[in-house]
């Protein structure tokens, strides 16, 4: 009853009545006792040996403490061969003197290191004599009453590799009913803990995103087994357990590195089933006796933790600069457009920066791979159902807003005001991408419509008073930095353009062949470079160079395949990955004949190390030298004549190739782009 009590004032101090009593209502929900979307085992199958791969030099090692309950124990070891295929791992179980005949029935299992205790060491000392027999690079320590989900070690391990500042990664923990029952934890200024996310549905927005936290539970910790020897392991003044994952957290802190709370991976976990939930008996009486002892050994580190007390949402994003909404017409893709692919750099950047980051689809839609793509870039995605607009979020949670971003001219029309309106103390960020006026003109000019030239004059008003009351407003090019220095002189313009990383060129001239064309039909300015190529420039290209094929990878809608038909032009569609693509090709064209912006294309080809065959228009901003960086055609024939000179000239194609990259490194870096960020957000 008093710990009861002790939870419920907590919670009013973290939430709010409100909040309170919305976890209240989750706790007492009727619902099933176990989730049918689960992959839970039942506890009393009959118990049948099986056996783990062997591994001689396994990057994991798991190491499962047990004292007793065997039918959880084997629960847990078949959830890891049914969930684990890769990579090599072997599994550790420490039996601390079980009651049962735990040792006897795992004996049975073939491939499973089992070491017994011959005295009783509880948890602390178990997981270290564990992680003494170990030979992985890293080690996983998990409780014997849980039950791992499909790609849950992928998920720890992708941690690691996305972060080099990673020093522990935790498994996103919940019920057997589904509800979550923790997204890491946080620690107060006064020692005390509390587990994020409990009882509340586990695919929630704020619990779906990789973020920073102060502790995970053990009961799925991974750690490098060097930080874990050179921290000294769990520390033995908290056996036999509670407070030894928050210690190890914080001594693994102190060496410069992070703890990540990892939603891609799913760990079921029967909570209370080994230690009970009474803190004044058995096992959970520690656990007030512990905290004591982990605030006098941290206390000066206590200091910079949230005061006891403080709101959930603070507590969440304590060493977060602030929060940053960003808003554009649908969830991106990176293998969709070059849009897309800026906007999610954008996203790891402003993390990489410290800014709790939320994204709104404007569309309200979002998959589960989009959702977990920007999770991992530690973005909080606002979809419906959880999110039903915009307009309704703002209004609970405007005043939270440090800054909106929000993307493209149709957006920015939208909200612009609300914005200003719900969120008084946020800065307003204009995102243009590309001006839309300017590609309107140009397309204009091209097909000589009146029509399109009254919508681009249009389109150029409203943009420009978006411009006018945006506090500031990024473009990708320098030249439409220059151009609206001139329409709005008034307005703080920032160059924000394209963002790449130099991958880097795996393979010479004399082993490639044709050409590529990167972008879907459903842009204009694309869907006509994709048909002059069709109709003019393929033609008298074959007349040079036989047999010579264009390879179109992008969309490209059946109704468009018949007119577009013709012997050279291959039409993909979209590929999941284009690195074989630019690794094969002998240059990459962009025959581009309107537009606004710098071209995602030319960048993406350039940071492979692939010569590129561009338009002037094409090129334009992006401090490309024609015969230096870049090869300029703005017609069939010169297309033709530039592609015979790569065929012919090795020398000319390594000069392309190498410029083309450093030209990517100094002008689209994420170091370039983070300095503007953080210019506009300071």
């Amino acid at each position: 009853m008093h710990y009861t009590l002790q939870r419920f004032r907590s919670s009013v101090a973290l939430r709010g009545w409100r909040g309170t009593f919305a976890r209240v209502r989750q706790e007492f929900k009727q619902r099933p006792a176990v989730d049918d979307s689960l992959q839970v085992d039942a506890l009393d199958v009959p118990f049948s040996p099986f056996e783990f791969p062997s591994a001689a030099e396994p990057l994991v090692s798991m190491i499962i403490p047990v004292h007793g309950k065997i039918a959880y124990t084997l629960a847990c070891l078949r959830s890891l061969l049914r969930n684990t295929s890769a990579p090599a791992f072997e599994v550790i179980v420490v039996d601390d003197m079980s009651p049962d005949d735990t040792a006897e029935v795992l004996s049975q299992i073939g491939g499973l290191r089992l070491i017994r205790n011959a005295a009783n060491l509880g948890f602390v000392g178990s997981c270290n004599a564990g992680a003494g027999a170990a030979r992985g690079e890293f080690l996983l320590f998990l409780n014997n009453d849980t039950q791992v989900m499909p790609e849950w070690l992928t998920g720890l391990l992708a941690c690691f590799a996305d972060r080099p500042d990673c020093g522990i990664a935790g498994s996103r923990l919940v019920y057997p009913d589904g509800r979550l029952q923790e997204a890491g934890g946080l620690v107060f200024a006064d020692g005390s803990g509390w587990t994020a996310g409990r009882f509340e549905p586990r695919d929630a927005p704020a619990w779906r995103c990789r973020r920073e936290v102060d502790y995970v539970s053990g009961a799925s910790l991974m750690i490098r087994r060097e930080i874990f020897n050179r921290v000294g392991g769990f520390d033995l003044r908290y056996a036999p357990g509670y407070y030894e994952d928050t210690d190890l957290a914080f001594a693994v802190r102190q060496l410069g590195l992070k703890v990540y709370y990892e939603p891609s991976s799913t760990v079921v976990h029967y909570e209370g089933i080994s230690a009970g939930t009474d803190l004044h008996s058995g096992m959970k009486r520690h656990q007030l006796q512990n905290q004591a002892k982990f605030a006098a050994k941290w206390s000066s580190l206590l200091t910079q933790q949230p005061p006891k007390g403080t709101s959930l949402i603070r507590a969440l994003n304590w060493r977060r600069r602030g929060s940053v909404l960003v808003v554009d017409t649908m969830t991106p893709d990176p293998t969709r457009d070059s849009g897309s692919l800026r906007l999610c750099a954008i996203l790891k950047i402003l993390d990489d920066l410290g800014w709790h980051t939320l994204f709104l689809p404007d569309d309200g839609h979002a998959s589960e791979e989009e959702i977990a793509t920007l999770g991992c870039l530690g973005t909080e995605v606002l979809d419906r159902p959880w999110v039903p607009d915009l307009l309704s979020w703002l209004r609970e949670n405007g005043d939270q807003l440090h800054a909106v971003m929000l993307c493209r001219h149709t957006v920015a029309g939208q909200y612009i005001s609300l914005v200003r309106k719900y969120a008084t103390k946020a800065r307003v960020l204009f995102d243009t991408v590309d001006l839309h006026f300017l590609r309107e003109q140009r397309a204009a000019e091209v097909s000589g419509s009146p029509a399109m030239a009254r919508q681009a004059l249009v389109s150029r008003k409203s943009e420009l008073a978006l411009i006018r009351e945006a506090d500031i407003t990024f473009v990708v090019s320098p030249h439409e930095q220059d151009l609206l220095a001139t329409e709005v002189p008034q307005a703080r313009v920032e160059l924000l353009s394209n963002i790449h990383h130099v991958h880097g060129c795996s393979r010479s001239q004399g082993k490639r062949g044709d050409l590529v064309f990167i972008g879907g039909f459903g842009h204009p300015p694309n869907a006509d470079a994709i048909r002059w190529m069709s109709t003019d420039i393929l033609p008298v290209l074959r007349a040079h160079i036989p047999g010579i094929c264009i390879h179109v990878l992008g969309d490209v809608p059946a109704s468009a395949r018949d007119e577009l038909a013709m012997p050279g032009l291959e039409l993909h569609g979209r590929v999941p990955d284009l690195t074989p693509w630019l690794e094969g090709a002998l240059a990459s064209i962009a025959p581009l004949r309107f537009g606004a912006g710098v071209k995602g294309k030319i960048n993406m080809a350039m940071s492979h190390g692939l010569p590129v065959l561009a338009t002037s228009l094409a090129v334009e901003g992006m401090k490309l030298r024609d015969g230096i960086d870049v090869l300029v055609a703005n017609d069939a024939a010169g297309f033709a004549e530039m592609t015979q000179r790569l065929a012919n000239d090795p020398e000319l194609w390594a000069t392309l190739s190498v410029n083309g990259m450093d030209n990517v490194a100094t002008h689209f870096s994420p170091a370039a782009a983070g300095r503007t960020l953080q210019k506009a957000l300071d």
